[in-house]
């Protein structure tokens, strides 16, 4: 058995530390950036979290149902999830499942907090604030879930590049989402996004 010192020990001890403090500050400001730029807009962010509150969005204005983000967030990155445990590593699932559970509980918990109702500074400031969340979680070792979680499996173990088929998921959902909430919301998503 391989010994460690207590230096490396200690190494140890900070790497994860500070993992975690990376992608805890990712998710508040994940979560923040949802209830505030992104709902004030009415905009639909890529990947998993547009999915959820396009689901959220749908259920609540056509069905009547308010289900929580949390949960329809849960379900849909439950099968990457499994996957990314299989095909790319425990600790690497394990932090972006942190991502996903905190960013969840968070959205639902934080109250709505628009800061300008100006939709195309919505969309600047928004994308940047996205951009910068994600940049955390990833250099935390982690990811925001959902596609990140296909995109990753997909480049490591079959070396195919997954971008094509992420950008066409979300061109897929923001046509969805035009046709049910507006074109306005979905083009100034492309700006979120982008």
């Amino acid at each position: 058995r391989k010994q460690h010192s207590p230096a490396a020990a200690r190494k140890g001890r900070m790497d994860i530390v500070m993992r975690l403090g990376l992608v805890a500050a990712a998710s508040v400001i994940m979560a923040v950036n949802i209830k505030s730029f992104v709902e004030a807009g009415g905009l639909f962010p890529g990947g998993f979290n547009g999915l959820t509150l396009l689901l959220q969005r749908s259920a609540a204005r056509y069905l009547n149902l308010s289900l929580p983000f949390s949960l329809i967030n849960f379900l849909l990155n439950a099968v990457p999830a499994a996957v990314s445990f299989r095909l790319i590593g425990k600790r690497f699932t394990a932090y972006s499942c942190l991502m996903i559970v905190l960013t969840s509980i968070l959205t639902d918990v934080i109250p709505p907090m628009p800061i300008t109702n100006d939709v195309l500074l919505i969309c600047i400031f928004g994308g940047i604030i996205s951009g910068f969340s994600i940049s955390l979680c990833l250099l935390g070792g982690a990811t925001s879930g959902g596609t990140d979680f296909i995109a990753v499996a997909l480049s490591e173990r079959l070396h195919v590049d997954a971008w094509n088929y992420i950008l066409l998921g979300n061109a897929a959902m923001l046509v969805v989402a035009g046709l049910l909430f507006g074109w306005d919301k979905a083009l100034y998503s492309i700006i979120f996004q982008f």
